[in-house]
């Protein structure tokens, strides 16, 4: 039990060999998540069947994720799958996901009401079957029925009705379910194609998440300048100039590349990983609108460092400033359309984020009013003046 349970917490965390790597896909995150709580499941069941009682006390139950744990990371992809029309195989085309895990996913879907990603999760499921699944074909088929349903396809919600019904043609329910959906087919003209996502938009946020930028708006950002800045004749910018991009005039947006080094990302995560918890809101405090991990730092040398580096190339004092903030925005984290600044006095008047990781899709910091999105590339900074 010793040796075993420091791996298991090491797996609850990240692979040590690449855990970046490993992680940076959410399906594989999402896997590990389910695999982790399995196993101290297991552990758990066994440990408490003996009346030795140092096996109880090696048990740390707060390492087990919880099943709402699992169910937020489905819904975090799911609402991926939203903001970037994915379908399961594009989701899972590098980490797959078997029958029993499809069929999570299509109920998480299902209780949220997206009845169409529901469906298309049902059906990833059915083709996964096997004998070693615990899913049956039985539910996967009422599923199915019952998301065509409430889409509005009902052809499609026959046909898997008159599936299940060939399962078991005892089965009174699934009879007056299909009778009462060939009724209200003949009285509906729609019949919405239930297999293929919309990939149109009229939110300008979710289309510049997705990368959609309006050419307008790119030709006016190839027309704006990069230089290298002294902060303003700043003494320690002056042998050590740094790379300064203007994104964007007016507000005043500006990217400056290699701000921070590889060693202080790391030092910064060692220090934050372990202090993380959920974000909150001003007023409102936990809320879907923005679902990531951050703790604030209490300031050290490194901390220091940077806080110092911003003020050197800003001109501005840190003395009133927020502490230094990470963010981890975990599986399909977001934060939706907000004013950092407000009304208030002595509110802020400008914000400084530091990319601590590549990112290969998405991530990008989008402005909506502008048409303006900002990538995510590491050790830059961005900095933005209200």
């Amino acid at each position: 039990m010793k040796r075993i349970l420091p791996v298991l917490q090491l797996r609850t965390y990240f692979d040590p060999d690449n855990p970046e790597k490993t992680l940076r896909d959410p399906m594989a995150a999402y896997k590990l998540l389910r695999r982790v709580r399995s196993q101290w499941l297991t552990i758990v069941k066994y440990t408490q069947l003996s009346l030795y009682e140092e096996y109880q006390n090696l048990l740390d139950y707060s390492n087990i994720p919880e099943a709402e744990d699992l169910d937020d990371a489905a819904s975090e992809l799911i609402r991926l799958q939203e903001f970037y029309k994915l379908y399961p195989h594009n989701i899972t085309k590098e980490t797959s996901l078997n029958a029993d895990e499809a069929y999570h996913m299509g109920l998480v879907a299902y209780d949220e009401d997206k009845f169409q990603h529901a469906f298309l999760w049902f059906l990833y499921s059915l083709d996964r079957l096997t004998e070693y699944s615990t899913t049956t074909e039985e539910e996967l088929l009422r599923f199915l029925s019952s998301s065509a349903y409430h889409f509005g396809s009902l052809p499609v919600a026959i046909y898997f009705g008159q599936q299940l019904l060939n399962l078991d043609p005892t089965n009174d329910e699934v009879r007056v379910e299909l009778s009462l959906y060939k009724h209200l087919r003949f009285e509906r003209n729609s019949n919405p194609d239930i297999f293929t996502l919309n990939t149109e938009s009229n939110n300008s946020y979710e289309a510049l998440c997705r990368g959609e930028v309006d050419e307008r708006t790119s030709k006016r950002q190839r027309a704006l300048s990069c230089r290298y800045s002294t902060g303003g004749g700043n003494p320690r910018l002056m042998y050590a100039p740094v790379k300064e991009e203007v994104e964007w005039d007016e507000p005043r947006i500006i990217r400056y590349h290699d701000i921070i080094s590889d060693r202080e990302i790391e030092i910064l995560k060692n220090i934050s990983r372990h202090q993380l918890s959920r974000s909150t809101i001003r007023y409102y405090g936990v809320s879907n609108i923005r679902t990531s991990q951050s703790v604030f730092l209490e300031e050290d040398n490194t901390v220091a460092r940077i806080s110092q580096n911003i003020a050197d190339i800003t001109g501005l004092s840190v003395e009133s400033a927020d502490d230094l903030n990470v963010q981890n925005y975990g599986i399909g984290g977001r934060f939706e359309p907000h004013y950092d600044a407000s009304d208030d006095e002595n509110e802020r008047i400008a914000t400084f984020l530091i990319y601590m990781s590549d990112v290969e899709i998405g991530g990008a910091t989008v402005f909506p009013k502008v048409g303006v999105a900002l990538k995510p590339k590491k050790v830059n900074l961005i900095y933005m003046i209200y």
